[in-house]
């Protein structure tokens, strides 16, 4: 919003009349240490207090304005040592109608500005009983203020430390505006802002936290979420741009290579991943770098498009990177690549941590000498030792449980920049995909494959817990395995591996003559593959896990999954745990067993993902129940952070502000137009800052 550092917006928050150290140490706790930062700092709803009522009128569940005269009034001290009320100050309210008390705790500086005869005006909820109303703290004025911040108008509320309330806010706030007066510069272009039938910075901050009425604070506030969705798409463009004057090298297709890889596969590839085959190698025939996102739910193939895309790379002569979150993963790749490219004599190899400091330099030096062609492998392919000698295909999967910073580093491992397809099993409803991913084109693969069986979905809760019990014995003894994830807070805590082998002598009590195996993130990996290989080979039925469990293990005998205490996980996780036994050759039973007293939100979460298969609804409902902030906070790396706007609320905004971005990016890349000087000095002042 502010651009020059001469501005009065840029104050430090010490200088301000009421703002001591004490209280200057309590903004900055919110991210708060200028007049800029408290002028954004906005009210999340807003209350109507221009309407009197009669004190006779008063009905419960509602907060009322009235105006009544003072009639009585006592100041209580209560001197007792280490008592929490120090002060109780009462008064009697009669407005000819009805008679009301209100009472304060701990505020007996109120007795020096209210006495008997006084009118005064009360905003609150009141309590309803006996012969009287009572308000328990209201907000108070007296009758004769004028221009009032807290009664009498539209009043924003903010959400604000215990130290702090709203009166002091709402003053401190006013006083800032005060001091910029017109001094504001406004970051949207004129052009943007008639466009959008926007008004100005000035009229809009004051109208977001003084409104005139409603309408003009939601004015205001659909300004304010417009212009953080609308810079947020700005540097997603600009990343864009950036990429596009990169040089990579063209991958020309080969159809005898792609019909060789159709012909391995022992199922049809949908329409979607046909389609996400032929945009990809588009793409990679370009000579700019690729950057995209393939998206879909647990199980719809998203591997397999990827593998056309680094055979590609192989047959051209280079060489493909595919990085994944986990070593068990690492080796389930390459078992899959090897079956999917046999013929073709690509050389392919997995580099990891756990691999012996001999095994390591000879996989250094068989990259940098081109002699594999395709290598998978944890984040120890960004270690600094590993070095391609032309890396031109570079595919991350599960890009969301990287940094994106680790993210970054993969595509700087080849010169020139490598093509990068990321890969992400988290359903985000399109629209918010393509926002928040602006910079990578987006390819969505949203129906499963055919051979895929959907889960079967049952929750009960802890007294039906030996009928599901008999339900997977029932399953083992048709043959099938089973899962059974157990809920643990930080597999660092030894208390909670401790719960974990307890529960491990439990389950093998209830299934005797059955071999059950344990596997959680404090093993070893050589532990980890050998348990793995156990369960796949059949050797274990039960396979006792941690959440670990929810990327990359995949076994086709597997169809049966019990999730113990179903409340302690997220929606998303619980659809990616279920994605586990979507891969199963055989109808899959996905068992969630809670406790019988759940939370509301708990319940609805259950409710959820027992109700539906499709990953993109239970996205959408999860958004619903803890906002976008936990959803999306990873993506929001390197951008301003959202202080109003809500991606998944303000959709209909968020088009808009993406559109907007678009055309200034696309017409400007530089920001080099006078028009644009506003976008461009923002941008400079908030990476300044």
């Amino acid at each position: 919003m502010i651009t020059t550092q001469q501005n009065p917006a840029q104050m430090p928050l010490r200088f301000l009349k009421g703002v001591g150290p004490r209280r200057e140490a309590i903004f900055n706790q919110l991210g708060i240490y200028t007049v800029s930062d408290l002028l954004s700092y906005y009210p999340f709803r807003y209350e109507d207090r221009r309407n009197f009522k009669k004190i006779s009128e008063i009905k419960s569940d509602e907060h009322v304005l009235i105006k009544a005269v003072i009639k009585a009034r006592n100041l209580k001290n209560t001197p007792y040592f280490r008592r929490r009320v120090k002060s109780i100050f009462e008064i009697a309210l009669d407005d000819g109608t009805g008679l009301a008390d209100c009472v304060w705790f701990n505020q007996h500086y109120l007795a020096d500005s209210m006495k008997i005869g006084d009118t005064i005006i009360i905003y609150g909820k009141p309590i309803l009983g006996g012969r009287r109303v009572k308000f328990n703290s209201p907000e108070r004025e007296i009758s004769s203020q004028q221009d009032s911040l807290n009664i009498g108008r539209v009043v924003g509320v903010y959400r604000l430390p215990a130290a702090f309330n709203q009166r002091f806010i709402r003053k401190i706030i006013h006083e800032c505006l005060e001091i910029v007066g017109g001094k504001l510069s406004d970051s949207l272009p004129f052009h943007i802002r008639k466009k959008q039938c926007f008004e100005n910075v000035i009229k809009s901050v004051w109208g977001i936290h003084f409104p005139i009425d409603l309408e003009d604070a939601k004015r205001a506030r659909e300004r304010f979420i417009f212009e953080e969705l609308f810079f947020s798409q700005i540097l997603v463009y600009l990343r864009k741009a950036k990429h596009r004057q990169q040089e990579s090298v063209s991958l020309l297709a080969n159809d005898k290579v792609i019909e060789k890889i159709k012909s391995n596969l022992n199922f049809t590839l949908t329409d979607s991943q046909l389609l996400a085959v032929d945009t990809i190698s588009k793409d990679l025939s370009k000579s700019y770098p690729m950057h995209r996102l393939l998206q879909g739910d647990v199980g719809c193939g998203k591997t397999v498009v990827a593998a056309f895309a680094i055979a590609l790379a192989a047959d051209c002569g280079h060489q493909a990177a595919f990085m994944v979150p986990t070593e068990v993963l690492t080796y389930q790749h390459k078992e899959s690549l090897e079956k999917i490219f046999s013929g073709l004599n690509f050389r392919i190899e997995i580099l990891t941590s756990s691999l012996s400091a001999q095994k390591s330099k000879k996989i250094y030096e068989d990259l940098e000498g081109g002699k594999i062609d395709i290598i998978i492998g944890t984040h120890a392919l960004i270690q600094e030792e590993v070095k391609f000698k032309s890396l031109a295909v570079a595919v991350i999967d599960e890009q969301h449980k990287f940094g994106v910073s680790q993210r970054a580093l993969l595509p700087k491992k080849g010169i020139p920049s490598p093509h990068c397809l990321v890969m992400s099993a988290t359903p985000i409803p399109r629209s918010l995909a393509l926002s928040l991913y602006g910079d990578l084109d987006l390819s969505i693969i949203p129906e499963l494959p055919k051979v895929r069986i959907p889960a079967e979905t049952l929750w009960v809760k802890e007294d039906k817990r030996e009928l599901m019990y008999d339900l997977i014995k029932k399953k083992l003894k048709e043959g099938r395995q089973a899962y059974i994830v157990y809920p643990v807070i930080e597999e660092g805590s030894s208390q909670d591996l401790l719960a974990l082998e307890k529960m491990h002598e439990n389950i093998q009590k209830k299934f005797i003559g059955f071999n059950v195996g344990t596997f959680h993130g404090r093993m070893k990996n050589d532990q980890k593959i050998k348990v793995v290989q156990d369960f796949k080979s059949g050797k274990t039925n039960i396979l006792l896990a941690t959440t670990v469990i929810e990327v990359g293990v995949s076994i086709d005998n597997a169809a049966v999954m019990v999730v113990e205490n179903p409340e302690r996980f997220g929606l998303a996780q619980l659809h990616q745990l279920r994605g586990r036994i979507r891969r199963a050759t055989h109808k899959p039973h996905f068992i969630l067993i809670s406790k019988k007293e759940l939370t509301e939100i708990a319940a609805k979460r259950l409710k959820i993902i027992s109700s539906t298969d499709d990953g993109f609804k239970i996205a959408e409902e999860d958004l619903k129940l803890r906002g976008p902030g936990d959803f999306f906070g990873h993506l929001q790396h390197g951008l301003p952070l959202l202080k109003i706007a809500n991606p998944l609320r303000d959709l209909e905004i968020l088009g808009e502000a993406r559109l907007c971005a678009h055309h200034v990016v696309e017409s400007d890349p530089a920001l080099n137009s006078s028009v644009h000087r506003s976008i461009r000095e923002h941008l400079d002042f908030w990476f300044k800052q």
